[in-house]
């Protein structure tokens, strides 16, 4: 691998203590990678603290002008960054290629709304003072991002910040650190000047962190993860006051009503579970079919399970690769266990293979009584635990029963009362006969415990500013 040190001030800095990154298709090292101390993060800060007075002072424009270079740039090179997806984290040769390319549009979005931080002039209607509001970058951003889209989770949130007119220090997942590690180069191209976007791979990422947001140059902090751990950073923010972007845990539930297209019912299910292997917060978790429609659309979706195909994701022929380690594979398995104990039916999939690698099949379980462990955990895996109902209104309060609240998927050929279910689910998102709702153009984020703020669309950037408002006579 080309880039293997940490990347601060624009150099690569190497270290002592390094650690490994693991193929999950083949269990080899696919390379040793620097590991960060306290010392690389106050180097970073400092580097970023030099590179915004310049970055935000400059026009709109100028910088629209290079993010839109950087989406150019990596548009050029989607098949090199999805070869390095799959190598690192095992998604299968399609889905890293769709992740490339989500991952480029971020560049390009932002381009765009890096000139639309639009202010407002108006006039105070009591004292009639000139009210002239606008926005300004909020300061250094550390950025933490999760091992399940190594390219994505990076360019959604470092696209908006330099959009803002942010510097940034992003922390990548130890399991995954190379995808990032490579787009500097990329960036630097594009004419990200040095220092402004740092890249900090480490085995000590609690304290790491933990340190630089007890920086007082910092004033975002933009995670992406599990609720646990963004509670932790939220304790570790709120030392500093920091604004916090947190997009936490999901446990998606999918309503398929008694009216829904089977089609579009199946095929939506089937993206909205299988994405990235189930590995995604998105990931529909509790699937609820209507009785009536049970039997016809679990043989189905059995049937399109089954005839996916396992491997190591370089195989372009493969639609399933690996999960990204053993303890997901491992707690995939405990999942699937725990609800055929307690009563589930299997019916596809469900057996660990021999061999080399963390593959878990494509499994279908049905008759998921609410007591299983996968109802109310994240199953992270490519597990579709099925439930049934007869009543609408139980569907609902059953969907809603969780601390999540980031994606819903809503199923239903009568568009009228599809919305008013879609309006009744206490989610930040909500799918609509769609298996899909990321967009660079949408704000994205949930509710209740699966996080604050919202990534993506004209949001996404206001998380890096800060609203100045100055009252005035003319």
């Amino acid at each position: 691998m080309d880039y293997t040190d940490l990347y601060i001030d624009g150099d690569w800095v190497t270290t002592e203590e390094r650690f490994d990154v693991i193929n999950p298709a083949t269990e080899e090292v696919l390379a040793s990678v620097a590991s960060a101390e306290i010392a690389h993060a106050d180097a970073a800060l400092d580097a970023a603290e030099r590179a915004m007075a310049d970055w935000a002072a400059r026009t709109p424009r100028d910088r629209s002008e290079v993010l839109r270079k950087a989406w150019e740039l990596m548009t050029a090179r989607l098949d090199h960054f999805a070869h390095l997806i799959t190598l690192e984290n095992g998604k299968a040769g399609t889905d890293a290629k769709g992740e490339a390319t989500y991952a480029a549009e971020f560049f390009r979005w932002f381009a765009e709304e890096a000139v639309r931080a639009d202010g407002l002039i108006t006039r105070a209607p009591a004292s009639g003072a000139r009210i002239v509001v606008q926005h300004k970058p909020a300061g250094l951003a550390v950025l933490v991002t999760p091992w399940n889209y190594p390219a994505a989770m990076g360019t959604r949130k470092i696209a908006p910040a330099l959009a803002a007119g942010c510097g940034v220090i992003i922390k990548p997942a130890s399991e995954t650190p190379l995808t990032m590690l490579a787009l500097m180069p990329l960036l630097e191209e594009a004419g990200v000047p040095k220092g402004l976007v740092n890249v900090l791979p480490s085995k000590r990422t609690g304290a790491l962190v933990d340190h630089m947001l007890h920086d007082p140059r910092v004033r975002v902090v933009s995670f992406t993860g599990s609720t646990g751990v963004g509670r932790k950073l939220l304790k570790s923010a709120a030392d500093q006051v920091l604004k916090p972007a947190m997009e936490l845990g999901g446990n998606a539930p999918v309503l398929v009503l008694k009216d829904a297209d089977m089609d579009t019912a199946i095929d939506g299910t089937m993206l909205a579970k299988m994405r990235n292997l189930g590995e995604a917060c998105t990931a529909a978790n509790r699937i609820y079919v209507h009785e009536s429609i049970a039997e016809k659309f679990t043989a189905r979706l059995s049937e399109r399970m089954s005839a996916l195909k396992v491997g190591d994701g370089t195989d372009p022929s493969v639609d399933v690769g690996p999960l990204v380690n053993a303890q997901t594979r491992d707690k995939v398995a405990e999942f699937v266990a725990d609800a055929l104990a307690k009563g589930a039916k299997l019916e596809c999939g469900g057996v660990v293979p021999n061999g080399k690698g963390f593959f878990y099949p494509p499994t279908v379980i049905s008759n998921v009584p609410e007591t299983a462990e996968c109802v109310h955990d994240e199953i992270f895996g490519p597990v579709a635990a099925i439930q049934t109902f007869s009543d609408e209104e139980d569907a609902i309060r059953r969907a809603n029963d969780t601390e999540y609240g980031l994606v819903a998927y809503v199923f239903s050929a009568d568009f009228k009362r599809a919305m008013q279910v879609c309006e009744r689910l206490d989610y930040g998102m909500v799918g609509l006969n769609r298996g899909l709702v990321s967009d660079p153009a949408a704000p994205f984020g949930g509710t209740k415990q699966s996080g604050l703020g919202r990534e993506g669309g004209h949001e996404g950037m206001l998380e890096f500013m800060e609203t100045q408002y100055i009252s005035a006579d003319w």
